[in-house]
């Protein structure tokens, strides 16, 4: 579940708003060849042609109780969403090995979701799912009452970006799906996403898929101890940009540990933020990259975001560790 790097997507009317990346203008596209150009608006032509309807609010059921002798993080008994935190978590032997266990469940939970994923199968029954192999496993799903969330996985559909709500949908044959899981395990977070192809997916949308994940891995590649964080951006944006596509800077990776969400935070877009890696740090590299435009609107739940032009948008997610010379990735599929 990736912050926000801005403080929300909604104005003060309380209905969804319309942005625009003259925030970061570097996210959008540079130096994309003509033919690259064509080639993208020929591919996002043919994506929105076949899609057969435009992603819509289904029924979202009630929160799935979680035993009490689980273990909650402290956001729970609140609706309020917590504030980031500016706690940088450098951890010590135990915190790492307690991360591990966090980030290894949430890697299988995450492989499980996608066996689900199949025409038919409802974003609400893989939620059920996710959340009885979560708490099966002593672990609570960190989203569930996040800010008031209301369910224990998000499942991103399509053109949404991210922080989707499962619900009553089906899931389409040609459909891509992001499933985001987070699990808080003896005091720690694990957090990890993939997206996912249903049926018969469109070559345009199983591009994407597959350069996003390029995108996560050429990010995760450049980290050690030492290294700059905006060289993340840097690295996941060139790539990018080779085959025309957005990179979304509204949404952000983030340190992670005791604590879900704190600083630094890591910008999957081209900046120039300050600050180094240091080991023993853990944080995730999230890249969403967009067919179309990054620019977005949310929904009147205040988390699905859309991108605001309906064309698809993929994600892919892992939590790494910091050592002295690269990174472990905790959460490996």
């Amino acid at each position: 579940m990736a912050p926000r790097s801005t403080s929300s997507l909604l104005g003060s009317s309380g209905s969804p708003t319309f942005l625009r990346d003259d925030v970061n203008p570097q996210a959008r596209s540079r130096g994309s060849s003509t033919s690259f150009c064509t080639s993208r608006e020929r591919e996002l032509r043919t994506s929105t042609s076949k899609r057969r309807l435009a992603l819509k609010r289904g029924r979202v059921t009630q929160r799935l109780p979680v035993p009490d002798h689980i273990p909650k993080p402290p956001y729970v008994s609140t609706k309020l969403l917590p504030e980031i935190s500016s706690e940088h978590q450098i951890h010590d032997l135990e915190g790492i090995a307690r991360m591990r266990a966090a980030c290894e469940l949430a890697a299988r939970v995450v492989d499980y979701a996608g066996t689900l994923v199949r025409p038919s199968v409802t974003t609400n029954e893989i939620d059920k799912a996710v959340h009885q192999m979560i708490i099966d496993a002593g672990a609570y799903p960190s989203p569930l009452g996040y800010g008031g969330f209301p369910k224990s996985v998000c499942t991103s559909v399509n053109e949404c970006m991210c922080h989707g709500i499962p619900d009553s949908r089906q899931l389409q044959d040609g459909d891509i799906i992001n499933i985001d899981v987070t699990v808080y395990l003896n005091g720690y977070h694990g957090d990890t996403s993939k997206t996912f192809l249903c049926g018969n997916v469109s070559d345009s949308m199983k591009r994407l898929v597959k350069v996003t994940e390029e995108c996560m891995y050429k990010g995760i590649d450049f980290c050690k101890d030492g290294a700059l964080f905006r060289k993340i951006g840097k690295r996941i944006s060139e790539h990018a940009e080779k085959f025309g596509y957005g990179v979304v800077d509204r949404f952000v990776g983030h340190v992670i540990g005791t604590i879900f969400h704190s600083e630094p935070l890591i910008y999957h877009h081209h900046n120039d933020k300050p600050g180094h890696m240091v080991e023993g740090q853990t944080f995730t590299i999230e890249p969403i990259l967009t067919l179309g435009t990054t620019d977005c609107i949310t929904w009147e739940d205040n988390w699905t975001t859309l991108t605001a032009d309906g064309s698809p948008a993929a994600q892919f997610e892992h939590t790494i560790l910091i050592t002295k010379t690269g990174a472990e990735i905790l959460t490996k599929y």
